[in-house]
């Protein structure tokens, strides 16, 4: 009797202790491949992902193949992924499991990616050093029930919902290493784009992000059902045959019910509940329609330090950004061999909302970017060149669309303080049973400056909510606020800081970051409310209509010249020349395009129309201020405009051959101006009269684009493309009833695109190289008298750029860049087609260089595992051409920062301009007087600058906090 007992003791000490399977926690549909053929019936790929102890997917396999564009989409996807992890007890250990994804056609079904437990037939894998003998036992599959019919978003369980198995359905642990075909160390990095430039699938109505369920049942074990606890499982719990208990969880939505209400029944041997996707055929971004059009995922590279969400715009080749006026004022851009300013040349959007401002006090076409939230910038669509049919007014030198998403769910709290006293509080929210396009961000910032009159303080609130209404539409509402308040040190002579002339100490340092005008500075407020209904129709087509309204105000003082502009009253001193821009717009808009669901020679969706339509009610003023006081002596001009720009624009793309693909497109765009200048004389030559006066005039004018697409084998592209462009007029410069002219743009760019990815290779390489010829009817060039750029005539441009980023799965992301641009007047009467002639235009470097790199992995220490990173940003500038023959030094800057994690906390450092280099940001050349009111002008020109910061460090706390489940 007690040797029974004795075995009985024995085997009841060898139990195994129950395993918990994982349980979906973040798991977003792929989307329809941009380049996938046309599917007559449904494709499945069954993947086998490791989940390792922290419920992140570390490996991804192909199991099942469809073909590789639907491979590498559903292992895209699934890097993403996120789960509670599977657990033996309370401990939480690594598992491997087999996951389906569907690739359904239009006809198949209704429309929406969509995620529920589906019935399959699941292989057991024995996982190596297990002791397992081999065997396959073949698991298979309950029927269950799905979410609603047609669902775009699959239901979330309530929280607290557990997952039980048997050990039939045994999860186990998975140490075998294996040659991985995806891995992930991190739940925030994304999948890279294709050379494409596909949109994220956020973009587009039908590929809705899926939530998230739990799913519960129970067993009584079966001979006949065991598995080896060696065995993979799948992501749900098994049910016993005839059991009671053996339901699946769903949350409450109308048509959800038990499997136990669907009569389901199972083999004699055990069943598994299987996480399934399924992708209905969902819209995607249109192929790039130059080799200069990048859609850029920042992902890993937002660990290299930036300032701002302007720098975003550093991950375009031949992009730089100076700023004059301080932090708040806009960056000056220069892009593509253009000076275009603070947005004249190129046009800014976010989210499909424009940003660039007409006839501002500051210039025509100022666009402030400094309001967007960097946590918050997804990715960026940028075309250099007036090549897409939908680039619209101010696409000179091409368009910058900033895109919004929030990758990861929960809160995130950042916290950072640096060099001069600088501090940065970020608070970005995404609510765990929302989309990526659903959150919340707040940012605050403050700062003494990195000199004398630098000190600034901002904040900005952005919110974004999408709605799903019916089976084929939602609806996204976007909302941001912001305000700021700057001083600006302006610029300073050389000559001054030379010979310590300046008011502060004598030191160079000193000297070289010093101030003429304590009344330079600014303020800003920007307030925008965008809603926008993406709707899917029948075969496939798409309509998107969007309405939006923008306030804004802003106030800008800047001193170039000193005291030279002044006519004073006989027997007075010069009053100074300061000028104050003040600017108050109201913006409303729409926009919209319609993509029919028809295929032409094998190309669906080759057709997209769109319009825009947009009013702004503005009011600009100039004036001169007093150097002492800051009062103001003296109204430049002062103006209350009212424009209408209504447009419309077609694009067709045609595959002429397997390896031929022609783009057209056309766009028309015409503008009503209403004029009422407020600051007329109140006498002239037929004797008194009254201060104001209205002008009217109107504008018309047809862009027409084109591109050519040779595959010259899978990997390799060469594209050419050509278009026309135009920028408006400047209200204040119009006449009445005139016929409102505007600057044409003519381009031309061609190039080779190379993208090596897939077929089992965990890293991917892009690479783009492309020369490119600009002419413009009509430039502007910056005069230091008025403050802001200026018309000068026609200009021309040829340049080239290379590109190139290598991502090795979440390891490691590098992006270079150079570029080359030569920017001219033409000589009066010469050839258009001598585009290397004439006199060099001032302020445009010929040579831009950047680099961007981060290396992320983990370190286990005392037993716990802590994640690092290291990043690096370098900016190579050319030497810029000044007037009169002059140029400026060449600037090399380098940026590091590192950063590591513990759990839910994560410690950073970060150094801008790490060598301490003194660089000028801003160098003009041109004749001032800063010695005072009294003191007799010189007439030579001589160089000024604006300082550049320093070297700085900034340290950064971060908390991720996550408020969506309970743990198991």
């Amino acid at each position: 009797m007690w040797i029974a007992m004795l075995v009985m003791c024995a085997m009841g000490a060898l139990e195994e202790v129950p395993i918990t399977p994982p349980v979906p926690v973040e798991a977003a549909a792929p989307s329809m491949p941009v380049d996938a053929p046309v599917l007559e019936r449904p494709a499945t790929v069954v993947l086998r992902l490791t989940i390792d102890e922290a419920g992140e997917v570390s490996r991804a396999e192909v199991q099942s193949s469809a073909g590789r564009v639907f491979d590498r989409a559903a292992m895209e996807a699934a890097v993403r992924w996120r789960f509670q992890p599977a657990r033996r007890g309370e401990a939480p250990l690594e598992v491997r499991v087999d996951v389906p994804v569907h690739f359904v056609p239009e006809a198949a079904g209704g429309v929406g990616a969509h995620h529920h437990g589906e019935a399959m037939a699941a292989t057991a894998v024995p996982a190596r050093g297990s002791g397992a003998t081999g065997d396959r036992s073949s698991v298979a599959g309950a029927e269950s029930p799905s979410d609603e019919p047609g669902s775009a978003t699959a239901s979330r369980s309530p929280r607290g919902a557990s997952v039980r198995s048997s050990a039939a359905g045994a999860v186990v642990p998975s140490d075998e290493p294996g040659s991985a075909t995806a891995s992930r160390s991190s739940r925030e990095a994304s999948a890279r784009s294709a050379a494409t430039g596909a949109e994220s699938p956020s973009d587009e109505p039908g590929s809705a992000k899926a939530s998230h369920r739990s799913m519960e049942s129970s067993a009584h074990g079966s001979a006949a059902g065991d598995a080896s606890p060696s065995d993979a499982t799948s992501l749900a719990s098994s049910t016993q045959a005839g059991s009671a208990t053996g339901a699946l969880a769903l949350d409450e939505s109308e048509g959800s019910a038990s499997s136990g209400e669907q009569g389901a029944t199972t083999e004699a041997k055990s069943s598994e509940r299987i996480l399934s996707t399924t992708v209905r055929d969902v819209a995607a971004a249109p192929p790039p329609v130059a080799v200069g059009d990048f859609h850029i995922e920042v992902g890993q590279l937002a660990d290299v330090p930036r300032n701002s969400a302007s720098d975003l715009m550093l991950l375009a080749p031949g992009v730089m950004l100076a700023n004059h006026g301080g932090e708040g004022h806009a960056e000056t851009v220069f892009i593509r061999g253009f000076d275009a300013g603070e947005g004249k040349d190129v046009e800014m959007r976010l989210n499909g909302v424009p940003l660039n401002e007409v006839s501002h006090a500051h210039g025509h076409g100022y666009a402030d970017t400094y309001f967007i939230i960097p946590e918050l910038v997804d990715a960026l669509r940028v075309t250099e060149g007036p090549y897409d049919a939908s680039q619209g007014d101010f696409g000179v030198a091409g368009t910058v669309e900033y895109q919004l998403g929030l990758k990861r769910r929960g809160l995130t709290t950042s916290v950072s303080y640096g060099s001069f006293a600088s501090r940065r509080l970020a608070l970005v929210w995404g609510p765990p049973e929302s989309s990526e396009a659903t959150f919340v961000g707040l940012l605050l910032r403050q700062g003494d400056g990195f000199g004398p009159n630098r000190s600034y303080a901002n904040a900005s609130a952005m919110a974004q909510v999408e709605l799903l209404l019916g089976d084929d539409t939602r609806l996204r509402l976007l909302g941001t606020s912001y305000g700021a308040r700057f001083a600006s040190a302006g610029v300073v002579r050389e000559t001054d800081v030379v010979d310590s002339r300046l008011p502060c100490a004598p030191d160079a340092d000193s000297q070289f970051f010093c101030f003429y005008d304590e009344n330079q500075g600014g303020a800003s407020q920007r307030h925008i409310v965008s809603a926008e209904l993406q709707s899917r129709l029948k075969r496939g087509g798409r309509l998107v209509q969007q309405g939006y309204v923008v306030l804004r105000q802003t106030r800008i003082r800047d001193n170039f010249t000193g005291f030279m502009q002044d006519t004073p009253p006989v027997g007075q001193s010069q009053r100074g020349d300061t000028a104050e821009g003040f600017y108050r717009g109201n913006t409303l808009g729409l926009r919209g395009r319609y993509i029919p669901g028809v295929t032409l020679l094998g190309e669906a969706r080759p057709l997209e129309l769109g319009y825009v339509a947009r009013y702004d009610d503005v009011r600009a003023r100039s004036r001169r201020l007093r150097d002492s006081g800051g009062a103001p002596y003296a109204t430049l001009y002062d103006n209350q405009v009212r424009t209408t720009n209504l447009g419309g624009y077609a694009s067709l793309r045609v595959p002429l051959r397997p390896w031929l693909t022609l783009r057209a497109g056309l766009r028309l765009d015409t503008f009503l101006f209403g004029v009422e200048d407020l600051n007329r004389p109140a006498v002239d030559r037929d004797g008194p009269r009254l201060t104001d006066e209205s002008v009217d005039a109107y504008g018309f004018f047809a862009s027409p684009r084109a591109s050519a697409e040779v595959k010259l084998s899978p990997r390799l592209t060469w594209m050419t493309s050509a278009g026309l462009g135009a920028r408006s007029s400047d209200a204040a410069a119009l006449s009445d009833a005139e016929l409102a002219p505007y600057a044409r743009v003519a381009s031309g760019e061609t190039g080779l695109g190379w993208r090596l990815e897939g077929e089992g290779r965990p890293y991917t390489l892009e690479a783009r190289g492309a020369v490119f010829a600009t002419r413009v009817s009509q430039d502007f060039v910056f005069d230091e008298r008025l403050g802001r750029n200026q018309p000068i005539g026609a200009s021309q441009r040829l340049g080239a750029f290379a590109t190139g980023r290598f991502v090795w799965s979440e390891w490691m992301d590098v992006q270079a860049s150079i570029a080359w641009a030569r920017a001219t007047l033409p000589t009066p009467g010469a050839s258009a087609w001598k585009l290397w002639d004439g006199a060099v235009m001032p302020y445009i470097p010929a040579l831009l260089g950047r680099l961007d790199a981060s290396v992320r992995g983990d370190v286990t220490l005392a037993g716990e595992r802590v994640g690092w990173n290291v990043a690096l940003g370098h900016s190579a500038v050319g030497p810029r051409p000044l007037p009169l023959d002059r140029y400026s030094a060449p600037v090399f800057l380098f940026d590091v920062a590192t950063r590591a994690r513990w759990s839910w906390v994560e410690f950073g450092v970060s150094v801008e301009n790490a060598l301490d280099t003194r660089w000028r940001e801003t160098e003009l050349n041109y004749v001032s007087n800063f010695r005072g009111a009294d003191a007799p002008a010189s007439l030579l020109a001589t160089r000024h600058f604006t300082a550049g910061p320093p070297r700085t460090f900034r340290g950064t706390l971060t908390l991720y906090l996550d408020f969506e489940e309970d743990s198991p």
